[in-house]
């Protein structure tokens, strides 16, 4: 099974809104989720914009998850090293 940390969609087509989630490579975007890890609200001031629990993160990286280009370059933005 491969593991992916990746963005699900929540909130409106003009106010989204997204959670940063453990899941199965195979499952929808806004499928079934493992673990929720953070949230990612693009319209909030910049420094609110990004939340996550970086324990929680480095566990399922060292576990084999592999982030999303648009998850890895956020974790990036906020000083998280990969």
């Amino acid at each position: 099974m491969s593991v992916k940390i990746r963005l699900k969609k929540f909130g409106s087509k003009a106010r989204p809104f997204y959670r940063i989630v453990v899941q199965d490579a195979r499952e929808p975007r806004d499928g079934r989720t493992i673990e929720e890890l953070g949230i990612y609200h693009p319209i909030a001031a910049e420094d609110k914009q990004v939340s996550f629990d970086s324990d929680k993160v480095r566990k399922w990286i060292n576990n084999g998850a592999q982030p999303t280009d648009t998850v890895r370059g956020l974790l990036n933005r906020n000083n998280f090293t990969l």
